[in-house]
């Protein structure tokens, strides 16, 4: 029933921040994430909200602070991506409740190649700390890191480098935006871009 209103729920099994979630035929699962004391988690919990109970889950098997999540085909799909750029393929993990296990989950910028390549140009900036969140509109990065600094990344696609081939690389150039002084003791949790 919909009562329009928040309600406290019980505790999660374990204390985490920035995790992954999702709904899947009305149970709320959760995943990854940071600890009370900022290591990274591996473990799982789901919440069953019509009776209020958490129970664990499988534990994914790699340690992640997550962002990103979504549910497709009845399965969580956990991503991660703290650095950028990707100087290896971000992690990411399927879990099926049905069997309740965890799976790889295989990236790839372009269906065609399924394959992540380096971009050219500079590290992200040093002033940027995780917990960081990210978004992307318009050939443009923006990460939001702690404290609420910002950088944008401009993306560029660069000209194939020889005659015979065809794919083309990118690069990014990066753009610091300092935050007010005010901001100092604020994290993002997530990041969103509007016209």
């Amino acid at each position: 029933m919909q009562k329009n209103r928040w309600t406290v729920m019980n505790r999660m099994i374990t204390a985490r921040s920035f995790f992954a979630s999702g709904v899947i035929e009305g149970m709320i699962y959760v995943a990854g994430g940071n600890s009370s004391d900022l290591f990274e988690l591996d473990s799982a919990e789901v919440l069953d909200p019509v009776k209020g109970n958490w129970r664990r889950i499988a534990n994914m098997g790699t340690n992640m602070a997550s962002y990103d999540a979504a549910v497709l085909d009845g399965k969580l799909l956990v991503t991660e991506g703290w650095l950028w750029p990707f100087f290896f393929a971000p992690r990411g993990q399927i879990y099926d409740p049905r069997t309740d296990k965890w799976e790889n989950m295989a990236f790839g910028l372009r269906e065609d190649i399924d394959s992540w390549e380096t971009i050219e140009g500079p590290p992200l900036p040093e002033q940027i700390y995780k917990p960081f969140a990210v978004s992307a509109c318009d050939c443009k990065i923006y990460v939001v890191g702690r404290n609420l600094h910002v950088v944008v990344g401009h993306i560029s696609r660069l000209q194939p480098k020889g005659i015979c081939e065809k794919k083309w690389s990118f690069s990014v150039r990066w753009h610091a935006v300092d935050p007010p002084d005010s901001f100092c003791d604020l994290t993002p949790s997530s990041s969103q871009m509007w016209p």
